[in-house]
Order: structure tokens, then sequence, then C-alpha cells
């Protein structure tokens, strides 16, 4: 049984997210390679901080182009849109939990690649955000 102390640190690293930090910060070091490590951390927490003062989207490991190879996979006769399954599927091993669950096209079963990368940008910035979001 955790004492009150190990209860309290434990309450302290989930409210401030220390724990994804860590982990965000862990992977983008192993998938960078950086020279300088510890300047690139610096970096990182600095863009970090930018996009919680301003919005703006913050470090990720995913950009444009890794959603267009993922959608070249899902949609192999190039229709230039995927299945409302395809989308929730592919959102949710990109590690994105909380989706629209009605994106437009979602009526036609016909998610557009733009509709796909918005809503895939958005949740991958929400899940990289180790800060309290608005």
């Amino acid at each position: 049984m955790a004492t009150e102390r190990e209860k309290e640190a434990a309450d302290y690293l989930k409210k401030h997210k220390i724990m994804e930090l860590m982990d965000n910060l862990t992977s983008m070091l192993f998938f960078y390679r950086p020279e300088n490590p510890r300047e690139f951390l610096v970096e990182q927490l600095e863009e970090l901080k930018n996009s919680r003062e301003t919005g703006e989207k913050g470090p990720s490991l995913f950009d444009s182009s890794n959603l267009d190879a993922t959608l070249r996979i899902l949609d192999p006769a190039n229709q230039k849109y995927i299945t409302f399954a395809q989308y929730k599927q592919a959102l949710f091993t990109l590690g994105i939990e909380v989706i629209n669950e009605c994106p437009e096209g979602f009526n036609e079963d016909k998610i557009s690649y733009e509709t796909f990368k918005t809503e895939a940008m958005q949740g991958l910035q929400r899940c990289s955000a180790t800060y309290e979001q608005a």
C-alpha cells in the first residue's frame, strides 16, 4: 500500500503530466538522435512553452508526410477518401483516443484526406501537449 507521501508524488506527476512529458522527450531523442541532446531538449521545452502560450503547433514526431503515408496505405486505389472505420482505426493507431465522431464526410462514409489530416494533426497536438489545455 502506498504511503501518503507516495500518493502525493503520484498525484503531482499526474497533475503536471510529467510522465507524458518525459515519454515524449525521450521518444524525440531516440527518433532524432541529436548531436547535443541537452540543447535539443531545451529547444523542445521552449517549443512546448511557446505552444502553450500561443496555441501554435508544438513539438511532435508526426508531420504531414507521415499522415500522407498513412493515407496511401489506407487508400491504395487512390480514391482520395477513406471510410469512417479506417479514419477511426488510424487515429486510434496514432494514439489519438478522443476523436471527432462525426467528421465531415461521416454521413457518406467518405472521409477526405484533408479532413483526416486536419483531425489527425489536432489530435496529435492534443496528445503531445503535456500541459493543461483549455
